[in-house]
């Protein structure tokens, strides 16, 4: 109890502090927190987020599966991907994104080692924008494939045994029994993926890619010489939007956890407390009940009321 006081005594102070320090500038942040441009770089790093996590779970699921192969040949370049990607840092890479056109001045479609069929200048096929995306999938489906493939393996494999005993093809496998069991290992740690994406879209700036949340109102605190209020304008904005992530994570483990642990105890029979399943199964064809008996019970037996034929 002592301990919990002073928690909360440093927290209220904390607050109290923060309410009356001129530094943050609390006006400045009412003033933009529904500022105009502040909100369009929020639907922009919403939109970042969305389309990122779409083509890296995409992706992921297919490297997941080319991990499972037994092919060696499929395995490894699987293999290599994620010692890439999970090996490099995310800025690096976006980096190394932003200077594609330096690479790979054009896009060149056709026959490889022949003349191109047709032929884009990089610059022209691909802005800013699509380049962010690009970068931050590529780099997530990295991670979306370990995930994927842990909710794979973590199904028992007797269920596709038996699937498939059942006459069932490897696709009705999968979406039927195997992928509706691996989701429950599957959704916690993907949710925790978007939550992460979607502050991994901060660093687009070195695509470079100036529109989303934290850039914008970075910018706009050049021009105001007050980057506090901005940086917590950003940041609220951040929170709202992680907040509602955690909450659609929450009902979606609870939609896919239906079932698990619910299963009902079987009936004992209370009265010997031996822990023994006990009753009556009907035995077809004899016309009468076979009585389970615990093996540590022995029927009473009545004994005969006039042994030897005596009175």
């Amino acid at each position: 109890m002592v301990f919990a006081i002073l928690l909360v005594l440093v927290f209220v102070s904390v607050l109290v502090d923060a309410a009356f320090r001129p530094a943050y500038d609390w006006p400045a942040v009412g003033t933009y927190l529904f500022d105009r441009r502040i909100s369009q770089a929020a639907v922009v790093t919403l939109q970042l987020t969305v389309y990122s996590m779409v083509i890296a779970i995409i992706l992921g699921v297919i490297l997941a599966v080319m991990r499972l192969s037994p092919n060696p040949v499929v395995k490894s370049l699987a293999w290599f991907y994620l010692w890439v990607f999970r090996g490099t840092p995310v800025y690096v890479q976006l980096t190394i994104w932003g200077l594609i056109s330096l690479i790979y001045s054009t896009i060149d479609i056709g026959i490889p080692f022949m003349d191109p069929w047709v032929s884009f200048s990089t610059n022209a096929a691909l802005s800013t924008f699509t380049i962010a995306i690009i970068g931050l999938a590529l780099n997530e489906a990295a991670y979306m494939a370990e995930i994927v493939r842990a909710g794979l393996l973590a199904v028992d494999p007797g269920q596709e045994e038996a699937a498939t005993a059942l006459g069932m093809s490897w696709s009705q496998t999968m979406t039927r029994v195997i992928l509706p069991q691996s989701m429950r290992v599957i959704i916690p740690p993907t949710g925790n993926e978007v939550i992460s994406m979607l502050k991994t879209t901060s660093l687009v700036t070195a695509v470079p890619f100036s529109f989303e949340l934290f850039t914008r109102s970075r910018d706009i605190s050049a021009e105001t010489f007050n980057p506090i209020p901005l940086l917590i304008v950003a940041s609220i904005w951040y929170l709202f939007f992680t907040s509602i992530l955690m909450v659609g994570q929450y009902f979606l483990e609870k939609r896919f956890a239906r079932g698990v642990g619910d299963r009902q105890d079987d009936k004992k029979d209370l009265g010997t407390g031996t822990g023994v399943v006990t009753g009556v199964v009907p035995v077809v064809g004899s016309g009468q009940p076979t009585v389970i008996v615990p093996p540590t019970i022995k029927p009473k037996t009545t004994p005969p009321t006039n042994p030897g034929g005596q009175s």
